[in-house]
């Protein structure tokens, strides 16, 4: 029996870059697979990937004109009777699962290519309202301010709008440490560093005004997780100093939860108002 020749140095090299090129074609395989359909409050939604994060989207049974859409940030589900009744309207519902990454710009770029993939593969409009409930305020935001040209609109609720109230608990709220370790780690960011950091939503609204970005902010009055006066209203403030649209609805008596308005009529107006014309 013939014995086999041992491969040289340059055959192994090429034998592992097919088979990295291979892999790689795959993973792009994944994310552009025809959309798996499901169902959600009585409308199809389809589940796919794209960039390596599961994401979803909800079809309204007559898309509006246009094809708008709303996009939930975080915590897909919750309280959804807004989305619900923009479905309604004839709104897409998308969603992608970047939890645990803050708003910090790898999550950033995960949003992109979700964008992208969503206006080429689903022809949705290629300005979307953000929507940010809790820390998914970091990722509506950090993205606007991005992608200003984007954003239709803003509907927030509750939104953390600095790292440094949540999850850092440097002010009056009751912060998180093992999230405030989390957003350090996936910021790239020591705590000092993280304590001086320039780019949170508070600190970075321009690009927002300068669009001319509309924004609702939904919150409680008593949030002591997230509090009000270092958030919404310290955006609140600084947006009308730029010029900024921006409109609170602030719940007395109320702490982080619940979330939304039980009739959610002013939010559905809200987005409508700024979308459909």
């Amino acid at each position: 029996m013939t014995a086999t020749k041992p491969r040289t140095g340059s055959q192994l090299a090429t034998r592992t870059r097919r088979r990295i090129a291979g892999g790689a074609l795959w993973m792009v395989a994944l994310s552009t697979l025809t959309a798996v359909a499901a169902e959600w409050n009585g409308f199809e939604q389809r589940d796919f990937v794209v960039d390596g994060r599961k994401c979803l989207l909800v079809l309204p049974k007559t898309p509006a004109a246009g094809k708008p859409w709303i996009w939930r940030t975080e915590f897909f589900g919750h309280e959804p009777q807004g989305d619900i009744a923009l479905l309604g309207k004839g709104f897409h519902v998308a969603y992608m699962d970047i939890s645990n990454m803050y708003g910090a710009p790898v999550a950033l770029d995960h949003m992109d290519k979700f964008h992208a993939h969503l206006t080429k593969e689903f022809g949705l409009a290629q300005k979307t309202v953000l929507e940010g409930f809790s820390r998914g305020g970091l990722f509506a935001f950090n993205w606007a301010a991005r992608n200003p040209d984007k954003v239709a609109a803003m509907y927030v609720d509750a939104p953390v709008c600095d790292f440094k109230s949540w999850p850092g608990g440097k002010g009056k709220g009751q912060g998180s440490g093992g999230d405030w370790k989390r957003v350090q780690q996936v910021y790239g960011l020591t705590e000092e560093q993280a304590m001086a950091y320039k780019l949170n939503p508070v600190d970075n609204l321009a690009p927002l005004a300068t669009a001319k970005i509309p924004i609702l902010s939904v919150c409680g009055e008593a949030d002591k997780v997230v509090p009000i006066d270092e958030n919404t209203r310290l955006v609140e403030k600084r947006y009308k100093e730029l010029g900024g649209e921006i409109v609170v609805i602030a719940k007395p008596n109320c702490d982080h939860h619940p979330h939304s308005l039980k009739d959610p009529t002013p939010i559905v107006e809200f987005v409508l108002k700024h979308t459909l014309k």
